[in-house]
C-alpha cells in the first residue's frame, strides 16, 4: 500500500501542473464501495456509514451542488430526503451510483430551466432606482419554497447582477451580453461533466462529511497532487479553488511570477482569462479545472486575468493583471532570512534576525542521505550565519505556513530547546505516541519570537505550541493559529483494492484523516489553534478563517501532559503586551486594520447590497476617498530607519551580504486571503498592514509590513528586559 503521511493544510488546485495522461475509467460502483469501506474502517472517528451519516451526507451534497440555495426548491429537497435520507450510506456500500447521478441530473435540469428564464429576464428594463437590496450570501438562507418563490428571488438577483456589471470599471461587454455569456458558460460546464466528475464530487463530499480534510481525489487530481509534491511547477504560481461560482486565489507561491509581480492577491476572484492579446473568456461559474487549464501554459507565455479584488467595496470593481508564466523553483520556497539593523532598547545599534519559513519541507525519498533537503538543516545554516553576524534576537516567521513534515517540525523545535518531547499523537484505537527531540544541543538560546497568523497550520502549530509550552519564546500574531490538529494519509485505491486498477492510480486516492496530534501540555491544537502571547490587529484575524469555520471539524479534546522541563528564563509577557498595546494604539496603520476589520464584519453581518445605482456609486466614491486619504497620510509619515540584509541558502556562506534597503523594512510579498473555505487550506488577502490601494486590498505604506515592524519592536523590548530582568521579576512568568 502506498501511503504518505502529511500535516500540511492541503492545497485545492495548484496551477501550472503538467497535463494528465488518459486512461480507462475504473468502475465507479467499485470505487464507491472502496471509498465507503475505507472511510468506515480507516478514518480516525471509526464512524459507520449509518443513518446519521446518510442524512448529513445528503444535506452536504445538495448544498455542495447548490451552495447558494438558488436552484433546488424546498419541494426538491423534501423529495430527496424522503427517497435517500436514510439509505444513501447503504447505496454507497452496495455500489449503487444511481443516487449520485439522479441528484446531479435533477440539479442540471433545474439550472437549465432557470437559465432559460434568466435569459428572458435580463432583457427587461431595470432603472436601478429602488430602495431594495439583494442578499449576497444565501448559504444559510432557506431554499425557495416553490417555483414562484424562486422566480421572485431570481428577479432581484438578476437586477443586482446587471447593476454590478454596469458599474464594472473594466467591463468586457454590455451587462446583458456579459450575463448571457455567463449563463451559456454555466450550461457548458454542466454538460461537460463526465461520470468521473460526478462521482468525484459525490465521493469527496462523502469524505468531507467525516471531516473537512478528508477527500476523494480522482485520477487526474491525484496526478496533479503528486506533481505538486515534487514542486516541479511552470505557470504563474497561484493556488485556486472554486468559491461561490468564482475561481478564488487561495495562495501565491513564494517566488512565483504572481508573487513577484505583486498585483494579484490572495482572495482575488478570477472573472475572466485571456491568452496574451486574445479576447477574454468569462470564467464565472466555470469548472475549476477548466480555469486552471486556461491559466497554466508554457514558459514565457503571457496570461491576462480580470479579477475582482478581495477587498473591493463593490463586487463590480475589476482589475486586469498581465503575468508572464515561468518556472517556479524550489529554492525560492526555501527558508530564508534577513539581518535587520535598527536602534536597540538602550539607543545603540542592534542586529536582529528574521527567518521566514514558508513550509516544513523534506526530501522524503532521500531522507538521511548526504545533501538531502531538510527544513531543519537549512534553518540551522541560517542561524549559524546570523550568529556570526552578532544578532541579539531572532524571529521565526510562520505566517501563512500551512505545515508539512511532522519530523521536521520536531527537529526544528530541537534547535531551540534541550532534548525532550515536542508533540503527542493519538490514533483511532486510542494509542498514544510522543515524538521527542533527542539532541541536547541548542542552535539558538537567545531571545526568540514566533510570528504566526490564522494561516499558520499543522506543523507550524506543533512548533509554535512546543516553543510556547516550554516557555522558550513568545508567540506573536493573530488571536490564534488555524486550528488544524489532524494528520492525513494518502491511500491510492488501486493499490489497496487491486481489482480496481491492477495496482495503478486509475481509481484515484482517498486522503484520509487517521490521527490527531496534541501539545506536550496535553491540549489539542484542533479548533483552538495556538493562542498568541501578544496579539496584534490583523486583517486575517476573523472567525471566517480557520478550522472552526469549516464544515464538520473533529472536536477539541485533551490527553495527559507529557513529562518535560520548562525553559529557565523569564519571558515578561505582561510587559511585552502592555508596551505593544501602547504602540499599537498610536499607530495609524493598526487603526486602518481595525477599521477594515470592522467594515468586513459589518458587510458579513448585513449580507446585502443595494439595488440603487446612486447608492452604489456613492459607496464606491466613499471607498475611493478613504483610500486617497490614507495614501496622503502615509506620505507624511517617517518610516523607521533600518538596514536590512538578505540572507539565503545561496549566500549563507559568502562573506558579503546583499543590502536590501538602508531606510525601511523590505516590502513583503502579498499575503493570503480573507476567507478560505477550503477543501482545506488555507488561506486570506490584503497585506497584513491592512488597508487598500485602488481597490486592491493592500497597504502600500512605502513597503512597510506593519505586523513585522511591531514584532521587531516586541523583540527589542524582550532583549531589553533580558538585560534588566530585576525590573520586571514580578510578572516574568505571566
Amino acid at each position: 500500500m502506498k501511503s504518505l503521511r502529511f500535516l500540511c493544510l492541503p492545497l485545492a488546485s495548484l496551477l501550472a501542473l503538467a497535463p494528465c495522461g488518459v486512461a480507462a475509467d475504473p468502475d465507479p460502483a467499485q470505487v464507491e464501495i472502496s471509498v465507503g469501506r475505507l472511510l468506515e474502517q480507516g478514518h480516525y472517528s471509526r464512524q459507520k456509514l449509518d443513518d446519521k451519516i446518510s442524512k448529513q451526507f445528503l444535506k452536504n451534497y445538495l448544498e455542495g451542488l447548490d451552495y447558494n440555495h438558488l436552484y433546488f426548491t424546498q419541494k426538491d429537497v423534501d423529495g430527496f430526503t424522503s427517497k435517500y435520507g436514510s439509505t444513501l450510506s447503504n447505496d454507497v456500500l452496495l455500489g449503487n451510483t444511481d443516487p449520485a447521478f439522479t441528484i446531479f441530473n435533477t440539479y442540471k435540469k433545474r439550472v437549465e430551466d432557470r437559465i432559460a428564464k434568466n435569459k428572458e429576464l435580463v432583457k427587461q428594463k431595470f432603472d436601478f432606482t429602488s430602495d431594495r437590496t439583494v442578499q449576497i450570501n444565501r448559504q444559510k438562507a432557506a431554499w425557495p419554497k416553490d417555483e414562484a418563490d424562486a422566480d421572485t428571488l431570481w428577479r432581484d438577483r438578476i437586477e443586482g447582477e446587471l447593476l454590478q456589471e454596469a458599474l464594472a470599471k473594466h467591463a468586457l461587454n454590455p451587462p446583458v451580453k456579459t450575463l448571457t455569456r455567463r449563463y451559456d458558460q454555466v450550461l457548458r460546464y454542466l454538460r461537460e461533466q463526465t461520470k468521473e466528475d460526478m462521482m468525484k464530487g459525490f465521493l469527496t463530499i462523502l469524505a468531507q462529511t467525516y471531516d473537512p480534510h478528508s477527500e476523494y481525489m480522482s485520477r487526474s487530481e491525484l496526478e496533479n497532487f503528486q506533481i505538486s509534491m515534487r514542486l516541479g511547477l511552470i505557470g504563474i504560481g497561484a493556488v485556486l479553488r472554486s468559491d461561490e461560482g468564482y475561481t478564488k486565489i487561495t495562495e501565491l507561491v513564494t517566488g512565483g511570477p504572481a508573487a513577484k509581480d505583486g498585483r494579484l492577491k490572495v482572495g482575488d476572484r478570477v472573472a475572466a482569462v485571456a491568452q496574451g492579446e486574445k479576447e477574454f473568456v468569462d470564467a464565472v461559474d466555470m469548472k475549476l479545472d477548466k480555469v486552471v487549464e486556461m491559466i497554466r501554459g508554457k514558459k514565457d507565455t503571457v496570461v491576462r486575468l480580470q479579477v475582482i479584488p478581495v477587498n473591493a467595496a463593490d463586487p463590480s470593481v475589476r482589475k486586469v493583471i498581465e503575468i508572464k508564466r515561468d518556472e517556479i523553483k524550489l529554492k525560492e520556497q526555501e527558508a530564508h532570512a534577513e539581518i535587520i539593523e535598527r536602534t536597540g532598547p538602550d539607543g545603540t545599534p542592534i542586529r536582529l534576525g528574521w527567518i521566514v519559513l514558508p513550509s516544513f519541507y523534506a526530501d522524503m525519498e532521500h531522507s538521511g542521505a548526504a545533501g538531502a533537503k531538510s527544513t531543519t538543516k537549512d534553518v540551522l545554516a541560517l542561524i549559524n550565519r546570523l550568529k556570526q553576524e552578532n544578532i541579539q534576537g531572532l524571529v521565526m516567521d510562520l505566517r501563512r505556513n500551512g505545515g508539512g513534515s511532522l519530523e521536521e517540525s520536531v527537529n526544528l523545535t530541537g534547535l531551540f530547546i534541550k532534548k525532550g518531547p515536542v508533540v503527542q499523537s493519538k490514533d483511532a484505537s486510542g494509542n498514544q505516541h510522543v515524538n521527542k527531540d533527542r539532541d541536547s544541543s541548542i542552535a539558538w538560546d537567545g531571545p526568540l519570537i514566533v510570528c504566526c497568523n490564522r494561516l499558520s497550520a499543522s506543523a507550524s502549530e506543533i512548533f509554535a505550541a512546543a516553543i510556547q509550552d516550554y516557555g522558550r519564546g513568545v508567540v506573536v500574531g493573530d488571536a490564534s493559529t488555524f486550528g488544524k490538529g489532524t494528520v492525513q494519509t494518502m491511500l491510492e485505491i488501486g493499490r489497496i483494492m487491486p481489482f480496481l486498477g491492477s495496482g495503478n492510480n486509475e481509481a484515484g486516492a482517498l486522503k484520509l484523516t487517521i490521527q490527531k496530534f496534541y501539545r506536550i501540555a496535553g491540549g489539542s491544537t484542533q479548533l483552538k489553534g495556538v493562542e498568541s502571547d501578544v496579539r496584534l490587529p490583523s486583517i486575517f484575524d476573523q472567525p471566517e478563517i480557520g478550522e472552526s469555520a469549516l464544515k464538520g471539524p473533529l472536536p477539541y479534546d485533551t490527553v495527559p501532559a507529557a513529562d518535560f522541563e520548562k525553559w529557565d528564563r523569564p519571558l515578561f509577557k505582561k510587559e511585552l503586551r502592555d508596551r505593544s498595546a501602547t504602540r499599537v494604539a498610536a499607530d495609524p496603520e493598526f487603526r486602518y486594520i481595525t477599521e477594515d476589520l470592522e467594515a468586513a464584519k459589518k458587510r458579513v453581518a448585513e449580507n446585502k447590497v443595494s439595488l440603487n445605482e446612486k447608492v452604489r456609486r456613492a459607496e464606491i466614491e466613499e471607498d475611493k476617498t478613504r483610500k486617497e486619504t490614507r495614501t496622503a497620510a502615509r506620505a507624511k509619515l517617517k518610516q523607521p530607519e533600518a538596514k536590512v540584509y538578505a540572507l539565503t541558502l545561496e549566500n549563507v556562506s559568502k562573506p558579503d551580504l546583499k543590502l536590501v534597503t538602508s531606510e525601511k523594512p523590505e516590502k513583503k510579498a502579498p499575503d493570503e486571503a480573507s476567507k478560505p473555505e477550503v477543501k482545506d487550506p488555507a488561506a486570506e488577502s490584503p497585506d497584513e498592514d491592512g488597508a487598500d490601494d485602488e481597490g486592491e486590498g493592500e497597504t502600500k505604506s512605502a513597503g512597510l509590513d506593519t505586523i513585522k515592524n511591531e514584532t521587531l519592536n516586541i523583540l527589542n523590548d524582550l532583549i531589553g528586559l533580558y538585560r534588566a530582568p530585576k525590573a520586571a521579576t514580578a510578572s516574568a512568568a505571566k
